[in-house]
């Protein structure tokens, strides 16, 4: 019978970094309050330092997906009105 492997949120292993890199606890006592092995806590930190630039690279990137994300939704109601209206014209050519 083979062990399921366990998944974990991206919160919550921001929230294991944070408190690996606050260094008010070991990653051994982190590790054993959370039940994980001590070189995943200190993989996660490693990749929470490597990758902290990012977060203010969203904002930038949230602003251009934004405009994105309404020109694809204006299309997308622009075709659902289509949609609504042929199907009103073949509703009256069956009847």
């Amino acid at each position: 019978m083979s062990k399921q492997r366990r998944t974990f949120s991206s919160a919550f292993k921001t929230k294991i970094a944070l408190e690996a890199i606050k260094e008010r606890k070991t990653i051994i006592e982190l590790a054993a309050a959370y039940e994980l092995h001590p070189n995943q806590i200190q993989a996660w930190k490693q990749a929470f330092l490597e990758h902290a630039e990012l977060v203010f690279d969203q904002e930038k990137a949230s602003k251009g997906k934004t405009k994105e994300f309404e020109k694809e939704r204006d299309e997308l109601f622009k075709q659902l009105g289509k949609v609504q209206m042929e199907n009103e014209w073949l509703k009256k050519k069956v009847l």
